[in-house]
């Protein structure tokens, strides 16, 4: 069992905050009041399963002297509507939130996207303090300042660039999800490995189930994930340039997602994204096959999946040719020209994509 000490990761951008990892409500909280100075009232918006943490929370709250509600909205990416957008409007305004307030994400990557989208929105952009409770969400969607809802068009359409003022990752909640949601979440903590810490990869091959472990050495892999990302948006907040290469393996996921209606989770279609996008990097004569094969063994130990065959690859494309990222009309996906070493390749050729798609849809 590896020790853990309180760990707090700046994210250095355009309007600093920390990253905490601990363990707790009651550190949550002391850590939301730290940064809320003198807010008089919090939203605190969260999925169903979270009411119980969301009163608990409030309850510190409201004894440290401030007013704090609570709203619910549904799960997962059913929560990522412009209808359910307007409901956090409406609540706003029925509490009165003000400029001074504070909106608090409390759930996995949906409920901050969400609640970032609702605290850039209202009034024009007010505090978010994001307390994401799936690995997923502690490890990517909560930090990095995007926000956004779904369309039918597509995933993440409409939203805004707005940094929150603290994320809190609270080591405890991971005790007790269901171990899929472990799997799924540890595709993004993969991916900061493949393209700027290899340390990760080590430690994944070293004990796959240790790496899913939260008293383990899931910390520091969500430590070092965490990291990785702080460190690109540092440099480029509103992915003008660097911030790309975090989308490796979402080109070809989001894709995926949009065809299963989202029904695929998140990690899991990423994961599919990576070996396609490891077989386009081959294809294309960057990548050799032990590099692509070390992604198969890597996302296989823990449970993630290394081939999507839902879909035919023209089908997959029309959804890429919608993704926001393109330019031009050609589609951008981002690979690796080595391990630890990610490049852009725009526009490649049918060959290509057709020879990756061939090599990723099997077992």
């Amino acid at each position: 069992m590896n020790t853990f000490e309180q760990q707090r990761i700046t994210v250095a951008s355009q309007s600093p905050y920390d990253v905490v990892i601990d363990r707790g409500t009651d550190f949550a909280a002391q850590e939301i009041l730290k940064v809320a100075g003198a807010t008089a009232t919090y939203l605190i918006i969260h999925q169903p399963a979270l009411s119980e943490r969301a009163k608990t929370l409030a309850g510190r709250l409201t004894e440290a002297g401030y007013a704090a509600h609570t709203h619910e909205i549904q799960d997962a990416e059913s929560a990522k509507t412009a209808q359910s957008a307007a409901e956090c409007w409406d609540v706003c305004a029925d509490i009165g939130l003000t400029r001074a307030d504070t909106i608090i994400g409390l759930g996995g990557g949906a409920a901050t996207d969400l609640a970032g989208f609702i605290a850039a929105t209202w009034m024009r952009g007010i505090k978010v303090v994001h307390y994401p409770t799936t690995l997923l969400a502690m490890v990517d969607a909560a930090v990095g300042g995007k926000t956004g809802i779904n369309t039918p068009a597509g995933k993440n359409l409409v939203g805004a660039f707005h940094e929150p003022s603290a994320v809190i990752v609270d080591l405890e909640v991971l005790e007790t999800l269901p171990r899929e949601e472990m799997v799924a979440g540890s595709a993004e903590i993969i991916k900061a490995g493949f393209i700027a810490d290899t340390k990760i990869l080590n430690i994944y091959e070293a004990d796959p189930e240790a790496s899913l472990d939260p008293r383990g050495s899931l910390p520091e892999l969500i430590a070092r994930a965490i990291q990785v990302k702080a460190d690109v948006v540092a440099v480029d907040l509103k992915e003008s340039s660097l911030r790309e290469i975090l989308n490796y393996g979402h080109t070809y996921g989001h894709a995926v997602e949009h065809y299963e209606d989202y029904r695929w989770r998140h990690g899991q279609a990423v994961a599919a994204g990576m070996i396609f996008e490891a077989e386009l990097a081959k294809a294309a004569g960057l990548l050799d096959e032990a590099d692509v094969r070390r992604h198969r063994d890597i996302l296989s130990s823990v449970g993630l999946a290394t081939s999507y065959n839902g879909a035919e690859l023209d089908e997959l494309l029309a959804a890429m040719g919608r993704d926001k990222k393109n330019k031009g009309g050609k589609i951008r996906f981002v690979v690796l020209e080595e391990i630890g070493k990610p490049t852009r390749l725009e526009g490649p050729s049918e060959d290509l994509l057709r020879a990756a798609y061939a090599a990723s849809v099997e077992a």
